[in-house]
């Protein structure tokens, strides 16, 4: 059965509408991922909100949903109190910790609702949100879909996820500084066109899919200034596709300050960059509203 991927909030850190990010988007982190009649959501930036209508208006029967989160940082959770289904007393949330009883994401999305930060309090959520997790091993079958994470390298952590089903598999993998996983991290010193070498580990996680959906935030020479902030330069994120043979890549949480120009540019140079090695790698950059079938 296909998978259907869509994007609801593509940029990182702060939302940013405006002209120069019409094209790609200025919500923050959310993705849809579909399977039959199955509902996973990785993250919930504001681009939550308008998944929510969309959700309202296409399905009329009890809604039951599957969250994914990388993280608790402000722009992977600004969207949730406005998860208009969340509101709605037929349907049914599941928040999945990453390992045997952890409710940490359940905590903090019930916390960021206290009356100091937001005027509805949680409890006053109609639907059903209930806390679970994916298990000791960190792996848990889901309707047929078999769902892991793996811990990335973030300020405060972040998890990567994994989801596959009849042989199609989708990773969602942001807020991830691949570059300070890379042997050599003596950044001035390394040739910016020198094939990075990823850890084994996370190439395997990230082995054979179909998409990668992956923290590229930043162009080499902006990753200079911003190193230890908890992001990859999107030449390392190709790289690390290519390693692990990847079929599609998008190239995901565009920073605030890049305009749409600035997301092509920085795309164009990843292109050039799979042209270099020889891959039969696709990069785009990731767009809010594309949906894609992955069959």
């Amino acid at each position: 059965m296909a998978f259907f991927v869509r994007f609801w909030g593509t940029r990182g850190s702060i939302p940013t509408p405006g002209r120069s990010s019409y094209r790609y988007g200025g919500n923050t982190s959310c993705v849809e991922i579909r399977n039959g009649e199955t509902l996973f959501i990785c993250d919930g930036g504001t681009g939550l909100r308008e998944l929510g209508q969309d959700l309202i208006r296409r399905q009329s029967a009890p809604l039951t949903g599957h969250f994914l989160f990388s993280h608790m940082h402000w722009d992977h959770i600004q969207g949730f109190p406005f998860f208009a289904p969340a509101y709605r007393p037929d349907n049914t949330f599941y928040i999945y910790g990453t390992s045997a009883g952890d409710k940490r994401f359940h905590s903090l999305l019930s916390g960021q609702m206290r009356s100091s930060y937001f005027p509805v309090d949680f409890s006053e959520l109609n639907a059903h949100v209930a806390s679970t997790d994916l298990g000791d091993s960190g792996a848990r079958l889901i309707d047929g879909v078999l769902v892991r994470c793996f811990e990335q390298r973030h300020p405060g952590g972040s998890y990567a996820y994994s989801l596959e089903k009849d042989g199609r598999k989708v990773v969602y993998a942001t807020d991830n500084e691949l570059d300070l996983t890379l042997e050599d991290i003596e950044l001035p010193k390394r040739d910016p066109a020198a094939p990075r070498l990823l850890p084994s580990r996370f190439v395997e996680f990230c082995r054979g899919a179909d998409l990668l959906i992956a923290d590229g935030q930043y162009t080499d020479g902006e990753y200079l200034l911003y190193a230890g902030w908890g992001h990859a330069r999107a030449t390392t994120v190709v790289d690390l596709a290519m390693q692990a043979g990847v079929k599609q890549l998008a190239i995901y949480h565009h920073d605030p300050m890049q305009s749409d120009r600035d997301v092509e540019l920085k795309i164009e140079v990843c292109r050039q960059r799979v042209a270099r090695f020889g891959s039969p790698l696709f990069v785009f950059a990731a767009r809010e509203g594309v949906e894609l079938k992955l069959d």
